[in-house]
């Protein structure tokens, strides 16, 4: 028996497993990955105007360094999950972690921005490897129960101290070269590979059973979402009703029709049109769009507020974000009690309110920055919106869901997390554009120029706020209805659901494969040879990304509790 069969079989005995040296070993590798994830999202925001000074970038090609990595991320999420089941998770690990070192290595010497963003969009895609097989690797080797519950507490520290750390790191960094912010990634990435080559047993057996990669469909949801980004940029330029523009949105309109024909008639598609049937789901991915999507939009424009109109240093505009970092740090150890006794519903429908609150209060901000009495609160109600959101959608994005499609649930939420945050990115920089704030000289006009950009912010987070009160009243709804209707197959049990889940921090992570410990939820229990969704939503905590697990209050099956 191989070291790693060994290691499984005590798995599978649950609360009989100890907590041996070798499997602290592991979690301490797993959660260094996300917290290298977390540090170098973290880390690139600050050292943005710094970047932009060094290569003389325009603001539209600016943000292709934050999207670049996005989207490199959000399009091959899915692809990278099915690599990981069908390749070997400590493979696909490994390998793409040491991917990810080199190309860290390389953006940091890069002198010219196109090399630069190419070295961000291939390290977005080296996480997006990453991520859904290190959190295979974690829910693999530990037993569901007090275990895994234990664990995933500990990943989600790490993630939410690598967030934190990188934005103090980055004004420190950014103080000396922006070149650093780049570089750092790499020996850590070095150090976790290491590490990982030595703790992570080897021996993992891998079959396909049939499978195969939806490559066609990957790298046609990837090219789509690309060049619908480049033509929201570059539109500004060419102009919104010019030929150029007109036939990349009619070129993104073919590419998505290709990826929906594509699917359709794949053996093993990417992604499963059904899911969408559930309305919760739907609610939870255009919540992840509007949250992440104004988040970093807000972020990239508030750091040439502070550094390039206001003369604040790189260390005071990362200190300035760091409150929003310790509320979601905070926040992680009470989301299982708030969850447990809201649901996600009233809370997603809070953290939106706080979101819109904060984008509102910041658009008081004048030439010279009130951090107490606008900065202050505007970055302590975000730190709140996304302690409170992320969770919440995410428990959201999975409850309900058949159980084979638990981890496809995930992975779409998670997409929808990056890929959203991409494409609004690039639509406020375009309105930035628009409005000339790169050919203004005067102070007051160029904040005059970002306030257009601003209030397309806070109408995305009022986006956001308006579908989630929409999921709220569907439950007070239902609540009072006669007979006390439940939800039907795919129905909403998101939105009662009350389930204990940690917080995650704001950055990438990766679905979970669903793995149930209870024979009664098996799919083979379904009423009338029915195999029906069977899923307990204590395994839903699992899909965000470092989320803490605590068990189940209840099981659902086909709408019904048992």
């Amino acid at each position: 028996m191989t070291s790693s069969e060994a290691l499984h079989s005590d798995s599978r005995h649950g609360a009989s497993q100890a907590w041996t040296p070798q499997l602290w070993a592991i979690l301490i590798v797993l959660g260094g990955a996300l917290c290298l994830d977390a540090l170098d999202v973290s880390m690139i925001g600050v050292a943005l105007p710094s970047i932009r000074s060094a290569l003389d970038l325009s603001t539209s090609s600016l943000q292709w360094i934050v999207s670049g990595y996005v989207l490199g991320y959000g399009g091959l999420l899915l692809l990278g999950g099915r690599a990981a089941d069908l390749l070997g998770r400590r493979r696909v690990f490994l390998v793409a972690l040491a991917v990810f070192a080199v190309v860290s290595l390389l953006g940091g010497l890069a002198s010219d921005p196109g090399l630069l963003i190419a070295a961000r969009f291939v390290k977005g895609v080296a996480a997006a490897f990453t991520a859904p097989a290190s959190m295979s690797l974690l829910t693999t080797t530990f037993p569901e129960g007090p275990m895994r519950n234990r664990a995933f507490s500990v990943y989600t520290v790490f993630g939410a101290s690598g967030f934190s750390l990188g934005l103090v790191l980055s004004g420190l960094l950014t103080e000396v070269s922006w070149r650093w912010t780049l570089l750092v990634p790499a020996p850590v990435a070095a150090v976790v590979l290491v590490a990982g080559i030595w703790f992570i047993p080897r021996g993992e057996r891998t079959t396909r059973g049939g499978r195969k990669f939806d490559v066609p469909g990957a790298l046609t949801i990837t090219g789509a979402m690309l060049l619908l980004v480049y033509t929201v940029v570059s539109a500004q330029q060419a102009g919104w009703g010019s030929a150029r523009t007109i036939g990349s949105f009619t070129a993104v309109a073919v590419l998505f029709a290709m990826f929906v024909t594509i699917e359709r008639r794949s053996r093993d598609p990417l992604v499963p049109f059904g899911i969408f049937a559930s309305r919760a789901l739907r609610r939870a991915n255009i919540g992840a769009v509007t949250l992440f999507g104004s988040y970093v939009s807000f972020q990239f424009l508030v750091t040439q507020y502070l550094q390039t109109l206001a003369g604040w240093s790189a260390i005071g505009t990362a200190l300035a974000f760091l409150p929003a970092g310790v509320m979601v740090v905070v926040l992680s150890t009470r989301m299982a009690g708030l969850l447990g006794r809201f649901g996600p519903a009233p809370l997603t429908a809070v953290a939106f309110s706080c979101l819109l609150l904060a984008y509102v209060v910041f658009l008081r901000a004048g030439l010279n920055p009130d951090y107490p009495a606008v900065m202050l609160p505007a970055i302590l109600l975000i730190g709140l919106a996304f302690g409170l959101g992320f969770s919440s959608l995410t428990v959201a994005a999975t409850a309900g869901v058949p159980d084979a499609e638990q981890g496809l649930a995930a992975s779409l939420f998670q997409t929808s997390f990056q890929v959203g945050g991409a494409v609004v990115l690039a639509i406020v920089t375009a309105v930035v554009d628009a409005s000339g704030a790169g050919g203004l000289v005067s102070p007051a006009a160029t904040l005059a120029a970002y306030r257009p950009a601003l209030i397309l912010i806070t109408a995305v987070a009022a986006v956001g706020a308006l579908v989630a009160l929409s999921g709220l009243r569907r439950q007070q709804d239902r609540a009072v209805a006669p007979g006390g209707e439940l939800p039907g197959r795919f129905g909403d049990l998101a939105e009662r659901s009350a389930v204990p889940v940690a917080v995650p921090v704001p950055v990438p992570s990766a679905p979970v494969p669903r793995l149930s410990a209870d024979p009664r939820l098996s799919a083979d229990s379904g009423p009338s040879g029915d195999p029906g969704p069977s899923v307990e939503l204590a395994d839903c905590a699992a899909a965000a990304g470092g989320a803490r697990m605590v068990p189940g209050r209840e099981a659902v099956r086909d709408g019904t509790t048992a």
